[in-house]
């Protein structure tokens, strides 16, 4: 065995194999030299080397969302650490263990004018879960943060930052440890308090309308059998999203294309008395209005941490996870007499004809590329979608219920979903596809600066020269000001990346060279695949709009 000579890094290091922490993602500098020697020369850990410090981030993020454990993220003194804060907000709001390791100057060295230095200490305490700002020399001290950042990391579902401080020299090296850690603290049993379901299944046998809403939700952690007796009571009604992973035949799977055209008599008939939530963040702005305008009675999160008041109502947070919480509260409740679930189904039916009619003589645009799109991922496979209007355009459309659905919903930013999908795609071996749009995927380009992306990592660029989001949002102006700095309309196209990153390169612009792409970048393959989709930029906003019009 070969361990850097510096005993902190030899701590840090110890302690990570102790517990398990095996996938270090590894940002090249000199500062954190002690960490990298340390990662890289011993067979426990499993190491990669990204050059970006955002992708870095957002790559160990992917890794970590597909692992359900935490994954490390390692880089160099000075700004370094700050190109990591999206990829950190991202994990806080999303609950994905990550742990952030920043090399640094001791303390004597900052503020000096000394180079690639800067105020690292709790310099992400805004969204972490946990922040362990060690001294330079090894210490029990020192050993029980870096347990406590890690335990931080698991139990509470987040980032944490270990800020690290190294002097040199960096490099030298020793044949066997010269240190001996502290063993982990001994962790406090704490007395599980059993909450009473009582009041709150008096409350639900007597109510007529009682919404679940699901936001982006792990895939298969609810048993179908409870999802099935959930369905069984007509007071229920169930509306999932495309991030949810539920499916059932009688969920609403496309929340805006059944309450976009509603009347107001029809908001009125769905305010629900009880709104029971969980999962994550929800996509659809229109249920968040709808929800926060016509408020229930009672608003019930189920999640082990944390409750959202997003609709403004909240009245009591089930500290549990919705399996947990369905199993035990289910089976005392009582189906009631009522017509909510079935008014609405009958809606919902209703849309899906309508939306059929409209989609038959819709002319090529993104609307479209989604409807011909989406039936063409593999069954068993990942879709990841980045944010923006192409998280947005999927929810209109059912995903084969066997496809595993995964978006960065905690902040909603474009910044890392091609670097968030090729970690996740690393991480869990499935053939993974992401459809994003061309802002996103050119903002995110140094994604496919690295040598692991998977031969079965499918890439789909949606390219109508900028940002089309804006066309659709309100205050949409046809102006140079619009143009320029809301749409940052462009003219630049994936190709030539394609062919310098070793991806294999098709594009489509027309419904008949759309699914000439798509029977082709789906099968056997030597290399990953890049599809890329020109549509138009200016008629998108209008088949949009006119769409959610033909639904009456």
């Amino acid at each position: 065995m070969v361990y850097p000579k510096i005993p902190l890094a030899q701590s840090v290091i110890e302690i990570f194999r102790q517990q398990g922490i095996q996938h270090i993602v590894i940002s090249p500098g000199s500062r954190n030299a002690p960490l990298t020697l340390g990662f890289t020369l011993q067979s426990f850990f499993t190491c990669y080397s990204i050059a970006d410090e955002r992708s870095a981030a957002f790559f160990a993020l992917g890794m970590a969302q597909q692992l359900q454990k935490p994954v490390a993220v390692v880089c160099t003194s000075g700004s370094a650490v700050l190109n990591y804060y999206p990829a950190v907000a991202e994990a806080f709001y999303s609950q994905i263990p990550l742990i952030v390791v920043s090399a640094d100057r001791p303390p004597s060295k900052i503020d000096i004018g000394d180079g690639q230095t800067i105020r690292q200490t709790n310099v992400l305490s805004q969204h972490t879960v946990y922040n362990a700002n060690l001294t330079e020399m090894a210490s029990v001290e020192n050993d029980r943060l870096i347990y406590e950042a890690l335990e931080a990391s698991m139990t509470q579902k987040g980032p944490v930052h270990l800020n690290v401080p190294f002097e040199e020299p960096l490099y030298e090296r020793v044949p066997e440890l010269t240190v001996t850690v502290s063993s982990p603290p001994v962790k406090n049993k704490e007395v599980e308090v059993l909450e009473s379901y009582v009041p709150f299944i008096e409350q639900w046998n007597k109510a007529q309308r009682k919404l679940v809403l699901v936001g982006v939700h792990t895939p298969h952690s609810i048993a179908t059998e409870l999802l099935q007796q959930l369905m069984r009571d007509p007071s229920v009604l169930v509306m999932t999203e495309t991030t949810s992973n539920l499916h059932h035949p009688d969920c609403i799977d496309s929340i805006d294309t059944l309450i976009t055209p509603f009347e107001s008599t029809e908001k009125e008939a769905f305010q629900p008395d009880i709104l029971l939530t969980f999962g994550g963040m929800v996509v659809s702005k229109r249920i968040k209005a709808l929800l926060r305008n016509y408020a229930p009675q009672a608003h019930w999160h189920i999640d082990p941490l944390r409750a959202y008041d997003t609709y403004g109502c909240l009245t009591h947070h089930f500290k549990t996870t919705p399996s947990q919480w369905l199993a035990t509260f289910l089976p005392q409740t009582q189906a009631v007499t009522s017509s909510y679930q079935d008014t609405f189904l009958t809606l919902r039916n209703h849309r899906r004809q309508k939306a059929s009619e409209y989609l038959a003589d819709l002319p090529f645009c993104d609307l479209k590329v989604f409807e011909k799109l989406l039936p063409h991922i593999p069954p068993y496979t990942h879709l990841q979608v980045s944010n923006s209007s192409a998280i947005r355009y999927a929810q209109l459309f059912a995903t084969d219920t066997r496809v595993e659905v995964f978006c960065n919903r905690g902040t909603s930013g474009i910044d890392g979903s091609t670097s968030t999908a090729i970690g996740a795609a690393v991480a869990s071996g499935v053939p993974t596809t992401l459809i994003t749009g061309d802002i996103s995927f050119l903002y995110d380009s140094n994604a496919l600066w690295n040598a692991y992306i998977p031969k079965t990592f499918t890439l789909i660029v949606i390219n109508n020269g900028g940002g089309g989001i804006f066309r659709i949002l309100p205050g949409h102006e046809e102006t140079p000001t619009f143009t320029t700095y809301f749409e940052t309309s462009h003219c630049f196209t994936a190709q030539h990346l394609a062919a310098m990153y070793g991806l294999d390169y098709h594009s489509a612009s027309s419904e008949p060279t759309l699914e000439a792409a798509l029977a082709t970048i789906f099968g056997e393959r030597e290399r990953p695949q890049l599809l890329e989709i020109f549509t138009p930029t200016q008629q998108n906003d209008h088949y949009l709009r006119t769409f959610f019009k033909s639904l009456v």
